[in-house]
């Protein structure tokens, strides 16, 4: 475009040439386009999904300490037998001779207790790796990709790191961490203001009694805890599907670019077609002079048809066109001695029903059969 500037002490014209889509955002223009199923799917080959993490870190949260609590009692048992078992053992494994402890003794010991501790602990690692799958797949679904693990140099690009820095997702995750911080320092401290009496209580009480009395405030403090992740999980969760849903955007260039690259450029297509209608064009054209009469209506359409009762069963369309084409297709059968019929409704019967190279449909026998009949009359064949 061109932007014209008067100038007043020179009384001129300046021309001033410039281009809108400088102004433009992107290649293409701005982002309104949804984004299309084929660009969906290349981002989740890619791993870029509306994934959000703090999911299965609130529901691992909540079915740890869930577990906790139905198992506390198991667990601790199983700890006070394993220290049980570990130091009347010790006696046994562990002989001092002139101050030297032998190193297959204490390994010993030492294998024995960590197999019982992994034994214990299995059931919270089994938890943990289940729930973790169960969040990524009910949010993505199914799909195993290692395209994110891949090296990519770009990641190495300090200005795009420092762009990141201030991004709106770093902002968000920045907001989000304060949050955290904010709301279960309060829950936190609302809940222990109201254990005072117990808290202070835990010097006179047993051993067993005092931390079966602390695993349970642990435990009831983990699950409030947990259900706070749970809401700003929720919260997340609509800002990962928002912000990746915008990420997704694309402008009408790409879309028409997508388009080009899926289906072909459309005028390459309408090229193609073109071509291949001249050529079906000219097949009809050679077989035309083969046709035993041409039915018109007699401007609009013409319909060209050919019988023969030994080696058909059915009147054969050969040939079809409308307006500039049925003007031809009379020409040439002007030219090789083909009877011209005019029947309007049967003509446009025909062009509407039958394509070329198809036969005659039964409920058009009797119209046709007329019409060959006037025909073969006209030539003396009958």
């Amino acid at each position: 475009m061109i932007l014209y500037r008067e100038n007043e002490k020179l009384n001129k014209v300046m021309l001033i040439p410039y281009d809108l889509q400088f102004f433009a955002d992107g290649p293409g223009g701005e982002k309104t386009e949804e984004p299309t199923a084929k660009k969906l799917s290349d981002a989740r080959d890619e791993g870029q999904v509306a994934n959000s993490r703090e999911v299965g870190n609130a529901a691992g949260l909540l079915a740890l300490f869930v577990l906790l609590r139905t198992l506390y009692g198991w667990m601790g048992d199983g700890f006070k037998n394993l220290f049980d078992h570990v130091y009347i053992q010790i006696p046994e494994y562990i002989k001092l001779y002139d101050g030297y402890v032998p190193i297959q003794n204490l390994r010993t010991v030492m294998n024995t207790a960590l197999l019982r501790v992994m034994l214990l602990t299995l059931p919270f690692f089994a938890v943990a790796i289940i729930i973790a799958l169960v969040a990524n797949i009910a949010q993505v679904g199914w799909k195993i990709t290692s395209k994110p693990l891949q090296p990519k140099l770009n990641k190495l690009n300090p200005i795009s790191g420092f762009k990141k820095i201030f991004s709106t997702r770093s902002i968000f995750e920045l907001i989000k961490s304060i949050a955290k911080i904010v709301v279960i320092s309060a829950v936190v401290y609302s809940y222990l203001t109201g254990l005072e009496a117990s808290i202070f209580s835990l010097y006179d009480m047993p051993l067993r009694q005092a931390i079966g009395l602390m695993g349970s405030i642990v435990i009831d403090l983990g699950i409030r805890i947990a259900a706070i992740y749970i809401i700003i999980a929720a919260a997340d969760v609509i800002f990962q599907r928002r912000k990746f849903k915008k990420d997704m955007m694309m402008t009408k260039q790409e879309v028409k670019d997508e388009y080009k690259n899926s289906e072909g450029d459309p005028q390459i297509k309408s090229q193609q077609r073109r071509r291949m209608q001249q050529a079906s064009q000219r097949r009809m054209m050679q077989e035309l002079p083969k046709a035993d009469v041409v039915i018109t209506n007699p401007t609009h359409y013409a319909v060209a048809i050919r019988y023969d009762a030994e080696e058909m069963d059915a009147p054969q369309v050969i040939a079809k066109g409308e307006d500039y084409l049925a003007q031809k297709i009379k020409e040439i059968a002007k030219e090789n001695g083909i009877e011209i019929v005019e029947n309007k409704p049967l003509a446009r019967m025909l062009f509407a029903n039958v394509d070329v190279g198809e036969f005659v449909p039964p409920e058009l026998y009797q119209a046709v059969a007329e019409v060959l009949a006037f025909v073969y009359h006209l030539q003396g064949k009958v």
